[in-house]
């Protein structure tokens, strides 16, 4: 029988990555955008995907949308988010409250709706993008890695209050990826560079890296694994003592 996903954000970037990898191997596909010109494109290239252009921080329109997918989903992937640069102090309200309004009170209408569905039946899972700003935030990354470090939580607390009725809540947190919103990041050389060589594995990674990883985690040989942050980022977050000179 075959699956169903739904995955936020994802008419581009990482989120379509995501949508193409589950496609490929037969999900049905609800591409969940708030861009409704993206999500008819995204659509037309995934055979059988369901349009729902929906803004994940209108919680009436999420639960509609759900709606509007059918059956509960098999599986939620939690991928909009956003990034506003500057410094934490220097940021606007506007910019604080948006950022924590689509990176994690999204997050958490999204995965209610769908929590709510999937109780019902008796089965789901939901995995959502953290990064590893939740580990160790950057300079200049305003609310960002605090939005971030606040889905992990989440997805842990959804883990304890909800496993026993047969639905599990992972995340994943991203390293270096060279796509979505930090497509303009490594435009610059000397950027994409450096931060390549930060890295032990010496690449900075794929949009199909987090993929594969959505994809490992909701199969057969990911089902035990429950209320974790799978951090795949080539070994980053590793190598403080590798990219500190020790003279």
């Amino acid at each position: 029988m075959s699956r169903s996903a739904i995955v936020t954000g994802s008419a581009n970037g990482i989120g379509a990555s995501i949508a193409a990898r589950l496609a490929g191997a037969g999900y049905r596909i609800g591409i969940l955008d708030r861009d409704e010109v993206a999500v008819k494109e995204r659509c037309a290239e995934i055979a059988g995907a369901t349009a729902l252009p929906c803004d994940v921080c209108d919680p009436q329109a999420v639960e509609s949308t759900f709606d509007a997918f059918g059956d509960a989903p098999d599986l939620l992937v939690n991928n909009a988010g956003i990034v506003r640069f500057g410094q934490l102090a220097d940021q606007s309200d506007e910019d604080i409250r948006t950022t924590i309004e689509i990176n994690l009170m999204g997050v958490f209408w999204a995965t209610r709706s769908a929590v709510r569905r999937m109780e019902k039946r008796g089965s789901g899972h939901v995995i959502s993008l953290t990064s590893i700003n939740a580990y160790g935030p950057g300079p200049g990354s305003g609310a960002y890695p605090a939005s971030k470090a606040g889905v992990k939580q989440l997805m842990r607390q959804f883990s304890l209050e909800y496993g026993e009725a047969g639905i599990r809540f992972n995340s994943i947190a991203p390293g270096f990826i060279d796509g979505g919103m930090s497509t303009p990041i490594y435009a610059d050389p000397k950027v994409r560079a450096a931060r390549s060589n930060g890295v032990p594995l010496g690449r900075l990674g794929t949009p199909e890296d987090i993929a594969n990883a959505v994809a490992f985690l909701d199969s057969p040989e990911g089902a035990y694994i429950n209320g974790h942050d799978l951090v795949v980022d080539g070994g980053v977050t590793n190598a403080v003592l590798k990219n500190l000179p020790r003279e």
